[in-house]
């Protein structure tokens, strides 16, 4: 199975997309197929290029929370959050 098509593996295109411009994409792929307007190979294309969509805007939503707050133990053991140096 080449890396493109493995379950964790994000196609080179998507993985160059913005966040937004990779919700848009997931969006329209939605779209369409809640209209039922594609036949059923582009379905099935669009559904896992909608799950690799979808991957990709979690990985940049967690990378955006990481780099927002970091989760410390104050003294007493107790969480607290910290921000984090954005550059």
């Amino acid at each position: 199975m080449s890396e493109a098509t493995s379950s964790s593996a994000i196609p080179d295109d998507i993985a160059k997309l913005s966040f937004e411009e990779a919700l848009g994409q997931l969006e329209t792929l939605v779209r369409q197929l809640e209209q039922g307007q594609v036949g059923l190979d582009d379905a099935i294309a669009s559904y896992e290029r909608g799950a690799a969509l979808k991957r990709h805007c979690a990985d940049k939503l967690r990378a955006a929370e990481e780099r927002i707050e970091k989760i410390t133990l104050n003294a007493d053991g107790r969480p607290s959050a910290t921000p984090t140096e954005i550059e």
